[in-house]
């Protein structure tokens, strides 16, 4: 499928990154901090968004706005909110499965993707390859990746949205050119056994493979890909592969905490802003997909062109794939073989 348009230290908990702006009283309640809980690598992403939205929210009304951002990976994230660690009023994770994960314990309410365009994914995004200049170890497709000799960087399944991507798209790299589920299962864990360690999440492997030097080729998002060939000013390039995998990152307000904090209407609007353009330009901007094709075309030069695979050729939906990849006896519990892990 063609899809032209979508193309140091980990943190082991929540960074806060608080918006300095005040807070007045709303309909007699207290002043309101809108929570986003996010996956690791959107910090740069919501440092833009989260004041161009409390901007544009001054037009409409007369309250002040203070958002409030933290990051981890994005399984970890579901599960901080799922114990109460964090009190969100929106979450936006890097895998829809996550979300689900919280409609099942009843902190989200089942027709989250109905109530937002496109089925609550403002953007999208997808596994690349980051090597070092030059790409001097040639690597261009999944095989090259379990080459003797070859070190991966990826996060650990158990903990990151990045780290489970890089099982499905593997696995789907196999099955897409008409390999048998039992040689996907190999190559999967072919993968896993050539990543020498394993981090919690998607930005310490990046600092481990682009800052220190570890390991021959990172599997990253590609937002993250661009940001490291950025910062590293030449010391590592993208590779993108033929195919690759329809990353779908997705939002939803947390009901169950909403309904709390009083704070309904206002993570409505803050997640319909996402759609907007002025939202949707500083999305492409910053290394994601937008939903909106024609702001989409005009950043094609930055998001090129990528042959995309659904996760419907690999299960039936996300939360198939959850069941089936990453619920206890599932296909990572038979292929995955625990590694040292960094901070």
């Amino acid at each position: 499928m063609r899809l032209p348009w979508l193309s140091i230290a980990a943190v082991l908990g929540s960074v806060i990154a608080v918006s300095l702006i005040a807070v007045k009283n709303v309909d007699g309640y207290s002043p309101h901090r809108l929570i986003n809980v996010s996956y690791d690598p959107t910090r740069e992403l919501y440092q833009k968004l989260n004041p161009a939205f409390v901007a544009d929210h001054l037009k409409h009304t007369s309250d002040s706005v203070d958002v409030s951002q933290s990051h981890g990976g994005s399984s970890y994230q579901a599960r901080q909110v799922v114990s109460g660690a964090v009190n969100a009023d929106v979450v936006t994770l890097g895998l829809p499965s996550d979300i689900e994960g919280l409609v099942k314990r009843g902190l989200v309410d089942a027709d989250w993707r109905s109530r937002l365009p496109n089925d609550a994914k403002p953007y999208y995004s997808t596994l690349v390859f980051v090597v070092r200049k030059g790409n001097p170890l040639r690597i261009k497709d999944w095989p090259d990746l379990v080459r003797d000799g070859i070190e991966v960087i990826t996060p650990d399944p158990k903990t990151s949205g990045n780290g489970k991507l890089t099982i499905l798209a593997a696995w789907g790299s196999v099955i897409a050119n008409k390999g048998s589920e039992d040689q996907a299962r190999d190559f999967a864990k072919a993968v896993l056994d050539h990543a020498p360690f394993l981090v919690p999440a998607s930005r310490a492997a990046g600092v481990a493979f682009a800052v220190e030097m570890k390991g021959d080729v990172q599997v990253a998002w590609e937002n993250e890909a661009l940001r490291e060939v950025a910062e590293r000013k030449g010391a590592v390039e993208i590779v993108y592969p033929p195919l690759s995998i329809l990353a779908e990152p997705s939002v939803a307000w947390v009901d169950a905490n909403v309904k709390k904090n009083h704070s309904e209407l206002l993570a409505k609007a803050y997640l319909e802003y996402l759609y907007s353009d002025d939202a949707q330009k500083i999305i492409a901007r910053e290394g994601y997909r937008p939903w909106n094709e024609k702001i989409a075309e005009a950043f094609a030069d930055r998001l090129p062109p990528i042959n995309l695979f659904s996760v419907s050729l690999i299960a039936k939906d996300w939360s198939d794939a959850q069941l089936k990849f990453f619920a206890e006896n599932g296909v990572l519990d038979t292929i995955y073989k625990p590694k040292p892990r960094t901070n």
